[in-house]
C-alpha cells in the first residue's frame, strides 16, 4: 500500500478545474517532486495531503486514511506526522530562529524544556543553522529562512516533510544548498518529502520520481532518466520550455 495516493481527485474554484480526476501515489521513503506550468495545480495538491484544501469528488489517502472525510482526531493524528515547509517560510518576526523552531513543540506537545531545547538544537544541526538560533528573521539571508522553516517542520520528527516551492526567490547556489539539504534530509531522518517546485534541475537531481502536472492531470510519473527520456509530447514541451528559461 502507497503511503499518499491521490484517487481521481477533482477540485475547481470559481467554476474552474484545478485539479482534474487527478490520480498518482506515493512510496514511504521516496523524495517526490512534483512540476508543471504555474497555474496547474501544484500547491493545491500539496494542501490537500493535510486537508488544508478538500476534494470536491475523490480521494487523497495517507498511510490508508481517507483524510478528505476523516475524523477530526484522525486528522490531527495524521498532521502530528506531516511537517510543512510553506513557500515563504512563514517565520514569525518577533521570535528568535530557536524560538521560531520551538513553536510547535511548545503548542503541541507536553514536553520538558530540555526535551525541546534537545530537539531544537538537532533540529537546527541537521538544517546546518546551528549558528543561528539567536537572530531574528530580519537577520539573516531569505535561504537560511527557508532553513528555519525547515527546522521547524522536521522538529517534531514527522514522517513526512512537505515542501511547497522551497527554492522560490532564491539565488541559483542557495538554491543548490537547499535543494542537497532536502535530499540529506531524506536519507538520514528516513523520511518521506513531497517537493512541489519549479526548479526542474533540482527536480532532476534530488528527486526519486517526478510528477508532471498539466492542465490539473498527471501526464508523466517516472524516474529522473526516464522523465527526460520520455516520449510523451507534454513532458518534451515541459522540457523544452525550461531548458529555454535557463537560456
Amino acid at each position: 500500500m502507497s503511503l499518499i495516493s491521490f484517487e481521481n481527485v477533482v477540485k475547481e474554484f470559481d467554476g474552474r478545474k484545478v485539479l482534474d480526476g487527478l490520480t498518482f501515489s506515493i512510496e514511504a521513503g521516496e523524495v517526490f517532486a512534483i512540476v508543471g506550468p504555474s497555474g496547474t495545480g501544484k500547491s493545491v495538491t500539496l494542501k490537500h495531503i493535510v486537508r488544508l484544501l478538500t476534494p470536491d469528488s475523490g480521494r487523497v489517502m495517507v498511510d490508508g486514511v481517507n483524510v478528505s472525510d476523516c475524523s477530526s482526531r484522525q486528522l490531527r493524528a495524521i498532521r502530528r506526522r506531516v511537517g510543512y515547509l510553506f513557500q515563504g517560510g512563514a517565520l514569525l518576526a518577533w521570535m528568535t530562529v530557536e524560538e521560531n523552531v520551538a513553536l510547535p513543540l511548545k503548542e503541541c506537545d507536553c514536553l520538558p524544556d530540555a526535551q525541546i531545547d534537545r530537539r531544537v538544537a538537532e533540529a537546527l544541526a541537521a538544517v546546518e543553522l546551528a549558528d543561528a538560533a539567536e537572530k531574528y528573521p530580519a537577520e539573516i539571508s531569505g535561504g537560511m529562512q527557508k532553513r528555519a522553516g525547515l527546522a521547524r517542520a522536521i522538529v517534531r520528527e514527522s514522517d513526512v516533510v512537505l515542501y511547497d516551492e522551497p527554492t522560490s526567490g532564491l539565488d541559483p547556489v542557495t538554491s543548490v544548498t537547499i535543494n542537497r539539504l532536502i535530499k540529506k534530509l531524506n536519507k538520514t531522518l528516513g523520511i518521506t518529502s513531497v517537493v512541489v517546485t519549479h526548479d526542474l534541475q533540482g527536480a532532476l537531481a534530488f528527486a526519486d520520481r517526478i510528477l508532471l502536472l498539466k492542465d490539473g492531470k498527471a501526464v508523466e510519473c517516472s524516474t529522473p532518466a526516464d522523465f527526460v527520456a520520455s516520449d510523451n509530447p507534454d513532458v518534451k514541451e515541459f522540457l523544452s520550455a525550461m531548458k529555454g528559461e535557463m537560456q
